[in-house]
């Protein structure tokens, strides 16, 4: 069971991975500085990694953040409807729900991605703090309605009934093997170079006295 913490170079910002039955599995959080509120994201354990990856690639962006509308724009524009039960709102095959809380100074939002009402159907939840800065909600509903088809092993696919469509695609084998190298190299090109100069050549011992 993979157990990974990765902590910002500020310190500012940890990422937890903590494969929990009962728990979140992933964990983004932000600690209170003098300029900025404390914040966290949780992820559930069947969370596609397409969300996962859309928040920590916005999160590391070199960049400043640009200025964003609604964070919910992008489920508006991608034909997400008002809930019937909440004030929220549900995907256009009704299995994804998002909630949108602001009462009582809680404000937070909360992912809910379920085929039936009962606990066997739940098959993801996430959950962000309101103090998570809009553009990284921005980027997690922009994935989130995204209808980009995603890469999976038919044999790991949660059952989804009738909301699950497959098309099966020969991939090649490098393809495969080499794509978290790819994907670092992507990275690696949109950030400064960061790598540090060379440090002056050390001073040569000094002589040692022989007997």
């Amino acid at each position: 069971m993979p157990r990974t913490q990765l902590t910002s170079p500020d310190q500012v910002a940890v990422l937890h991975l903590a494969p929990d039955p009962d728990q979140p599995w992933w964990v983004v959080r932000q600690h209170r500085t003098d300029t900025n509120p404390a914040w966290s994201v949780k992820f559930g354990a069947r969370t596609p990694v397409e969300i996962i990856a859309a928040l920590t690639d916005a999160l590391t962006a070199p960049a400043a953040a640009p200025a964003v509308g609604s964070p919910y724009e992008p489920l508006l524009a991608a034909g997400w409807r008002p809930g019937r039960d909440h004030d929220g709102l549900t995907s256009p095959d009704g299995i994804a729900h998002v909630e949108h809380f602001t009462d009582n100074g809680f404000n937070s939002c909360f992912i809910d991605v379920a085929v039936s009402g009962d606990p066997e159907g739940q098959v993801w939840k996430a959950f962000l703090s309101g103090s998570t800065p809009p553009h990284l909600v921005t980027a997690v509903t922009r994935a989130l309605a995204d209808p980009t088809p995603i890469a999976r092993d038919p044999h790991r696919l949660p059952d989804l009934g009738h909301h699950l469509h497959t098309t099966t695609v020969q991939v090649p084998a490098a393809d495969v093997a080499f794509a978290l190298e790819r994907r670092i190299e992507a990275l690696t090109t949109l950030r400064p170079n960061t790598t540090p100069s060379a440090a002056p050549p050390a001073a040569p011992p000094s002589p040692r006295r022989t007997r």
